[in-house]
């Protein structure tokens, strides 16, 4: 099995984690569920699909950043419900200190939503670790496009993330903008990369 690799380790850091992902690749058939369950750094630290066991964690992990402002709420129901579109980073412990998530709306579009790293594993490459796998995924599908809204965009523009105008997502704010608790006071800022 393959191992995506925490950023600051040999192998990371570079574009090329980010290359389009070719059909015939056998580590990429199978998503990064297929990639995943191996440690992905000398920290013990592994990626791997999530499973409804994690939504209990999962719900401690997200509650700060949703008290904070800087990730919506989601219900135990909206977890269990999506679970398969999670990823989490896992601690040797067995704990999980890091999640994200690969909405699709489209043949071409998908969201990278909820990404969250516990406070105290920040800074270490597992939110990194997160995001390729996430836009490994993503490339996997044969998607085009993937966006994210949040209040943190430096993160994403470092590895290539453009601004933009959410008005361009038209799918996304029919799907979620619109009933968000936020609408009329979003202060999210867009950002997309073309894969």
């Amino acid at each position: 099995m393959s191992a995506l690799p925490i950023y600051g380790e040999q192998g990371a850091g570079s574009r090329e984690q980010y290359a389009p992902a070719r059909a015939e690749s056998p580590a990429l058939t199978g998503g990064y569920r297929s990639l995943l369950p191996a440690p992905c750094s000398r920290s013990g630290v592994a990626l791997r699909g999530a499973g409804l066991a994690d939504v209990p964690q999962l719900e401690i992990l997200m509650a700060p950043y949703v008290a904070s402002g800087d990730l919506l709420p989601r219900s135990n129901y909206d977890l269990c419900r999506h679970i398969k579109e999670y990823v989490v980073a896992e601690a040797p412990t067995g704990a999980v200190i890091g999640c994200g998530s690969l909405k699709v709306y489209s043949r071409d579009l998908a969201e990278l939503a909820a990404l969250a790293v516990r406070e105290d594993w920040q800074r270490t490459g597992v939110g990194g670790a997160l995001l390729a796998a996430l836009i490994t995924e993503a490339r996997a599908h044969g998607l085009t496009e993937v966006l994210a809204l949040t209040r943190k965009p430096a993160f994403f523009l470092k590895v290539g993330f453009a601004p933009a105008e959410r008005e361009h997502f038209p799918l996304k704010v029919w799907a979620d903008c619109t009933r968000c608790p936020r609408n009329t006071c979003c202060d999210e800022i867009a950002v997309t990369l073309k894969l």
